[in-house]
This record gives structure tokens, sequence and C-alpha cells, in this order.
């Protein structure tokens, strides 16, 4: 009786390895008319080229502000909503993460009409007399962080908010009762148990910001190109495989790197308490 459970793992795990493992590994190491020897060679020329070197630091540096941004505006909505004793609370909940159910492209090209030369927030600076001409904000960095935010902060906030509805509400009215104020009981009680959730929530936002690539192709063009875009590139413009591998390579090794710290941060906060 114990072994069937583990008989019904066997195709969902025979789909994980042949649609995904093995493709990802040719890919990876063995692309078309390529060596894997020619593959870790772009590898480490990557790590010496200073064109590069900007592409992973800004993609990095990206992901990172998006990260923290998403995980800081997220919490709060996750917590008002898993807090809340409204009726109306499902209703916001879904209104919070209806965007998921939208297309990337739908809601990347509302950015356009925003940060457009003749964009809104370009005539509302004017009109407020701060710039005399709108600014160029389109393909920027700014940009690219402004559309990564609004694309994976819904995520964030679904995930933020498994967790905080896991932590008893009475905790909050116990710690009350003891004479905590709100922000003690915020940070001493409701963040800590949530701290899973809020790391699964950066995980979960730091490899999308770092893999996505229809937000910083409109919004980021060819000057400010980040690894996805210039993956692209490789694979359909230069068709430079290695190339391509090795810049896939560099960002799964980003997101095993990010994932493998979310996990020991968690584990050693799980010793620690």
């Amino acid at each position: 009786m114990s072994r069937k459970p583990a008989l019904l793992l066997i195709p969902g795990l025979v789909f994980i390895l042949f649609g995904f493992a093995i493709p990802s590994a040719i890919m990876l190491l063995a692309p078309p008319s390529t060596d894997t020897a020619d593959v870790f060679a772009r590898f480490g020329a990557m790590l010496t080229d200073p064109y590069d070197l900007a592409i992973i630091w800004r993609t990095v540096r990206i992901g990172v502000i998006v990260t923290v941004a998403c995980v800081v505006l997220g919490f709060p909505i996750a917590y008002l909503l898993a807090r809340s004793t409204s009726r109306f609370a499902g209703m916001w909940l879904a209104l919070a993460i209806f965007p998921l159910l939208l297309s990337n492209v739908v809601r990347t090209f509302g950015w356009l009409v925003i940060l457009g030369s003749q964009g809104a927030f370009g005539q509302l600076l004017v009109v407020l007399g701060i710039t005399d001409q709108p600014p160029q904000l389109l393909y920027t960095e700014l940009a690219i962080v402004l559309g990564l935010i609004q694309l994976f902060l819904p995520l964030a906030v679904i995930s933020c908010y498994s967790a905080v509805a896991q932590v008893d509400a009475g905790l909050d009215h116990a710690a009350r009762g003891l004479g905590a104020t709100k922000s003690q009981t915020l940070w001493k009680i409701v963040i800590p148990l949530s701290r899973p959730g809020i790391l699964i929530a950066g995980t979960l936002v730091f490899a999308g910001a770092t893999t996505a690539y229809t937000t910083p192709y409109l919004l980021g063009g060819s000057s400010q190109r980040m690894l996805s875009t210039q993956l692209f590139s490789y694979a359909s413009v230069s068709v430079d495989w290695a190339a391509a591998s090795a810049t896939a390579l560099m960002m799964t090794l980003l997101v095993f790197m990010v994932s493998g710290l979310s996990s020991l941060i968690s584990r050693k906060a799980g010793v620690t308490s």
C-alpha cells in the first residue's frame, strides 16, 4: 500500500524529465552545431568582457531593485487583506491579483502610453512646471523597473498573503494585550512567522525579473540590454548558439544562487527560532 502513492509521482516525473530537464540540459550544454567546450569557453569570456559584465550587473541590479520594491509594497497589502474582516476582503484580494490574468504584453504597452514622449506622466510634469519638455523616460532602467514592479507585484502579494493568512490573528490580539504596539506586533510576531512566504515571494520575483523578456525589450530597447534580451539577440539575430547557451547558463545560475540563498536563510531562521 505504501508504494501506491509513490507510483502516482511517476507520470509527472517522466514529463518533467523528458519535457524540461533533458531539453534544458541540451540547450545549456550541447546546443545545435556547438560543442560543450565552446559553451564553457564563451561563458568564461562573459566573465571578463566589460560589455557582458555590464549586462550581467544591470540584470542583477534591476532584479534586486524590483524584488525589494515588490516585497516592500506587497507585504503591507497582503497583511491588510489577510487581517481584514470586511465582507469585501475577497473582492479586494481578487482585484489585487487580477493583473496576473492579463497578458504581459498588454500591461507593458500601458507603460508605453504613460512614459512616452507624449505620455501622461511627461505631460503632467510639463503642466506642473517641473520641466519645459517631457523627459525621455522610455528606454531607461527606470522604465524597466517600473514595468517589472507592476508585472510582479501581484505575485508578491499572493505569496505574502498565503503566509500571513497562516499566522493566527489571535497572536496579534495577545501581543496587544501584553502591551505591544501595532508596529511591534508586526515586526516581532507577524513578519518573523511570515518569513517563509516573504522569502518565496522574493525568490519568485527575482527569478521572474531577471529572466523576463517582453518588458525589458519593450521598455528598455537595445540601449538597456538585459540577459534575456541579449539571449534573444544571440539566438535569433546573430545565431551564435555558444553565446546563447552561455547566456542562458548565466541566467540559470543566477536563479539557482538566489533560490539556494533563500533556502539557506529559511533553514537558519528555522533553527534560530
